[in-house]
């Protein structure tokens, strides 16, 4: 059984990085998995995959949302040393037009996976839950499902950590 190890914390607050700095002792034959598709019309995020992509070593191999992120971790050859995925709120944001109970159990399955792979994962997660209830019936459901997913990464995870003002806290 893989350890997985999940990241979790407000925007801005470190995750990435500090994915980036555990996945590195792991040497060079580490996965990155984005789950942001791209659009080219959105020049703001572009320029935030582009920061992202500066900060993480130039020998890493990057999966670029894949519709499922555990067999396509999986199907590489050869298998990497280790996976960060970055993030859960993409991956949901992703596949919306989905019921809940799908969602979940999709979740489910791609924590299955992590926790079956030959090496340690790293899942990237938000907290956008600590502020005020969006007016937004779509924005609460988001909200809603991003908290569960987490919930269910942390249960699963082997270590949980929140990263805060560039700090972590470990929680399990």
């Amino acid at each position: 059984m893989a350890d997985l190890i999940f990241l979790t914390g407000p925007t801005r607050s470190g995750k990435s990085r500090r994915a980036v700095e555990i996945a590195q002792a792991w040497g060079e034959g580490v996965v990155f998995i984005a789950t942001y598709r791209s659009d080219a019309s959105d020049a703001e995020m572009l320029e935030r995959v582009r920061r992202h992509r500066a900060e993480r070593p130039a020998v890493w191999r990057t999966l670029e949302a894949p519709a499922d992120i555990a067999q396509g971790l999986a199907n590489l050859r050869p298998a990497p040393s280790g996976a960060v995925i970055d993030s859960i709120v993409l991956w949901l944001a992703d596949r919306l037009g989905q019921d809940d109970a799908n969602l979940i159990a999709a979740w489910e399955r791609q924590l299955d996976g992590f926790r079956a792979a030959p090496h340690p994962v790293i899942v990237v997660g938000d907290e956008i839950g600590w502020g005020p209830v969006p007016m937004d019936k779509e924005l609460r459901r988001f909200r809603d499902l991003l908290g569960l997913l987490g919930q269910r990464t942390a249960a699963r995870a082997s270590e949980a950590w929140l990263m805060v003002a560039g700090c972590s806290v470990r929680l399990k």
